[in-house]
């Protein structure tokens, strides 16, 4: 159900995206295309700053730090936080006592 749930907000996100890209190429009205615009710059300077807090975990990413710090600005903490998630899950198991 998380996964779900994750992928239904990322897809909002991109459907926000290209929305303010349609308003930046003058296919929304232009009321509708500077809320929109407006509203996807706040989200991607907030993912801004989550990649500079949350970099020690960007960086996890079994892929190139490019596409990491990409899917960051796109997605915020759905994409770090599994991250950081599993990074958490390992140590837990390399700190377990072994019986």
């Amino acid at each position: 159900m998380r996964q779900v749930i994750s992928l239904i907000i990322k897809l909002a996100l991109l459907a926000l995206y290209v929305a303010a890209l349609a308003g930046l190429a003058g296919i929304l009205p232009s009321g509708l295309a500077g809320r929109v615009q407006n509203i996807a710059l706040i989200i991607l300077a907030i993912h801004v700053i989550e990649m500079a807090v949350m970099f020690r975990h960007v960086k996890r990413y079994r892929g190139p730090l490019a596409v990491s710090m990409l899917l960051t600005l796109l997605f915020g903490l759905l994409h770090w936080k599994p991250l950081a998630d599993e990074h958490k899950a390992a140590l837990a198991l390399k700190d377990k006592p072994a019986p």
